[in-house]
């Protein structure tokens, strides 16, 4: 990461903490009366090969000590009520506003992998995790929805596994990769764009 690109980062990351402190609060509250605690769900990604970090969204599935691996169709029925409609929205993600400010990602990036996949494809991973990773980016604009559409026909962990090895990693590479060789700061704002427009549509 450049240094401008952190300067931008954090600058933009007190911004939208304070505009969206309102939103955030509520959110907080909604899931605390409907859902309970804990409000926050923290998860253990990458941001580079080697170095994990806690990313930080707002609580969405009930609570359980046996969850791992990506969410599929199999983890549909832990999704709450409120987290359905956060998901949807992607409100949800609002509190990795924190992690930017940490420096463990970026606004504009590749999507935080989970460990188990950046230690089953070094190579990949190698490639895609020269750029920090960030709250949003080119592969969520492109291929998020399909891949949510693949992962929610799976029944079963080990088959949301193997789709998500098979079909969704190397796709998600393919653009990240895409993005990295033409990264730019007015590429970044046109993702950044493009995302909030997706969301409120």
């Amino acid at each position: 990461m450049t240094p401008f690109k952190r300067f931008f980062d954090f600058m933009s990351a007190i911004f939208l903490g304070t505009v969206l402190l309102p939103v955030m609060i509520c959110v907080a509250i909604v899931i605390a009366i409907r859902d309970g605690r804990p409000i926050f769900y923290v998860a253990e990604r990458m941001k580079t090969p080697t170095q994990p970090f806690g990313l930080i969204k707002f609580r969405t599935m009930r609570p359980t000590t046996a969850d791992t691996g990506v969410s599929g169709g199999h983890k549909t029925d832990r999704l709450t009520r409120t987290g359905r409609m956060l998901r949807r929205t992607r409100l949800d993600e609002l509190p990795q506003i924190i992690n930017v400010l940490k420096g463990d990602i970026s606004l504009v990036g590749p999507r935080p992998p989970l460990r188990l996949y950046v230690e089953r494809f070094p190579e990949i991973y190698a490639q895609v995790l020269t750029s920090r990773p960030g709250i949003t980016g080119l592969a969520t604009l492109y291929f998020h929805e399909h891949e949510d559409y693949l992962l929610s026909r799976c029944q079963g962990a080990e088959e949301t596994d193997r789709v998500y090895a098979a079909r969704c990693v190397p796709r998600k590479a393919r653009v990240d990769l895409i993005y990295q060789r033409n990264r730019s700061f007015c590429y970044d704002w046109e993702i950044m764009l493009k995302t909030v427009f997706r969301s409120l549509r």
